[in-house]
């Protein structure tokens, strides 16, 4: 599948506005899918690994799960064409898939190295391409990436990761501008530190350092990155694109 058509659902006098979200089923991506279907959208997400989590939150939200590697563009244009199948058209996409690796770069291995590109960023370039010809025909839609501070400033022991997020933010300042024509937005969230599985590996001491280095004085939340995916993608947002949006509680001030 190369892209959706376009075409609109209508309930009654009243469009159902649509997202589709990557990486729905844990994390950042659980809390975009909650989020959006409080607010009222109609939610397709992707996961890969976590069927039992993606269960759950397809049981408590209603949102459409889909299984796929997105690491493997055929997978990946499967799952879109899935979803297009129960959504009909596309308003929005939330691209919030994606792995961290930690180490010297000297003792990365290449193989490691790709998979990590492939999921962060080739991804969400194989999306984009995807939806955005419907999105151009309809005049409207938001695109929006989640980036890091690390996309911002690169983290020593994670030069890979960095760079696949300072690679979201180049594709959205680029694409920005391309469609912005169109009536289409394209926008990137920079978190700080969150409270997700990434940090699973974090000591009580590391946690308790970044919490103090942060101005707000505590870690964000999934919810927080899901509160600013909403504005973005909603009118209050109407006149916001090519922008990176920090959600990192001051952090990088």
């Amino acid at each position: 599948m190369a892209a959706y058509n376009g075409m609109k659902t209508v309930q009654g006098a009243r469009q159902v506005k649509t997202v589709l979200v990557t990486g729905g089923a844990r994390g950042i991506g659980a809390a975009v899918v909650r989020r959006f279907t409080q607010d009222g959208w109609r939610v397709a997400f992707s996961y890969f690994q976590s069927e039992e989590a993606a269960q759950g939150v397809s049981a408590q939200t209603g949102a459409l799960g889909y299984r796929a590697d997105l690491r493997d563009a055929a997978q990946t244009l499967a799952m879109l064409q899935g979803a297009m199948g129960q959504l009909s058209h596309l308003d929005a996409l939330v691209f919030s898939a994606g792995v961290s690796w930690q180490g010297l770069l000297s003792e990365m291995p290449l193989e490691t190295y790709d998979d990590l590109m492939a999921l962060n960023l080739r991804s969400a370039f194989v999306l984009a391409r995807a939806v955005l010809p419907g999105m151009v025909r309809q005049a409207s839609g938001s695109l929006v990436f989640v980036s890091s501070i690390q996309g911002l400033a690169g983290s020593s022991c994670e030069a890979a990761y960095s760079a696949s997020k300072a690679g979201l933010i180049g594709l959205m300042q680029a694409l920005s501008q391309e469609v912005g024509p169109s009536g289409i937005r394209v926008n990137c969230l920079a978190p700080g530190v969150i409270e997700t599985d990434m940090m699973a590996g974090y000591s009580a001491n590391e946690r308790e350092a970044l919490r103090l280095a942060t101005p707000l004085g505590r870690l964000g939340k999934a919810e927080d990155v899901a509160a600013a995916a909403s504005f973005l993608c909603g009118p209050d947002a109407g006149f916001i694109t090519g922008q990176v949006l920090g959600v990192d509680g001051g952090l990088r001030l």
